[in-house]
């Protein structure tokens, strides 16, 4: 048990490194593309790379529940495409945090789903994570912004996909369940962009229906590579650490990729967090901490 813990800690630990710097490569493309393009071409490479791994060793799991994959690789475009937006319009920290609220809505869905109560130490986790948002969206100041409720809607899709991957996480293999989400993740894109010339939409879902230009950059080719195999790689080590027995530790370790984001955003040319903001992750930090020690 202890063993299989530390694993889950390593796994995540490792997942969230690559996380940030994954929102650092997203960043940097977004100069030349758009961000439903780099999901796309991000998950495409992802299939050769997981179709290699399987080929390399094959499954043991059977399956058999191959409408629960397909959701957990619907959830995860949504998260990812709302996640990636996010990030190419607010600083690379804020983005980040908005989309690790998703323990509280796993929390929230474990409640209404699966029949879990919530304690008063749940409740109170809840509560400072919502006040933490708050802080950062800054409502009452006349800033609140579309992209930032936006951000806070990939958690939730986050926390659906992962909810799902504690469903199925016995009876798939964790690489499996990776394909279907970069699978998933190719095809939609591939449509929207099908059918972007033909409809018409306002300027707040632009962002799924941009026109799709194959780039000519080199260096946007090697970044697009890089990004889609450390960001698969961060896929599958986080499947693995949500798959461990005990989260109460590894879901602590997930809120590294925060700092490691600000940091990396910094020296994209983001602005420190200001006051307001930095005690607002600070509260999802611990709220997110608070809900984790409920599951021990």
């Amino acid at each position: 048990m202890l063993r299989q813990l530390d694993n889950g800690i390593l796994y995540m630990l490792l997942s969230a490194l690559i996380s940030a710097l994954n929102g650092a490569l997203t960043k940097i493309l977004s100069d030349d593309i758009s961000a439903l393009e780099i999901v796309f071409f991000r998950n495409m490479i992802g299939i050769f790379l997981i179709l290699y791994a399987l080929r390399h060793t094959p499954p043991k799991l059977g399956g058999g529940k191959f409408h629960l994959l397909f959701t957990r690789g619907f959830f995860g475009f949504v998260a990812m495409i709302l996640f990636f937006y996010t990030i190419t319009i607010i600083p690379l920290g804020e983005a980040i945090t908005l989309n690790k609220t998703s323990p509280f809505f796993v929390t929230i869905l474990a409640f209404y789903l699966l029949g879990e109560k919530l304690s008063p130490l749940t409740l109170l986790a809840l509560l400072i994570g919502f006040i933490g948002v708050i802080l950062i969206v800054k409502p009452f100041g006349m800033s609140l912004s579309y992209e930032h409720i936006l951000g806070v809607l990939g958690g939730f899709f986050a926390a659906a996909a992962y909810t799902t991957i504690k469903k199925i996480k016995d009876i798939y293999d964790s690489r499996v369940i990776v394909l279907s989400f970069v699978s998933v993740g190719t095809l939609l894109p591939a449509m929207l962009f099908l059918t972007a010339p033909f409809v018409e939409v306002s300027q707040s879902l632009a962002f799924l229906f941009p026109e799709f230009i194959l780039p000519s950059d080199t260096k946007v080719w090697f970044y697009i590579g890089v990004m889609a195999i450390i960001s698969t790689l961060s896929q599958w080590l986080l499947t693995k650490a949500y798959s461990a027995k005990k989260l109460s530790v590894v879901g602590v370790i997930s809120y590294t990729n925060i700092p490691f984001a600000i940091g990396f955003g910094f020296l994209l040319g983001d602005a420190f967090p200001d006051t307001l903001t930095f005690l607002g992750i600070s509260l999802i930090i611990l709220g997110g901490i608070l809900v984790s020690r409920k599951k021990a």
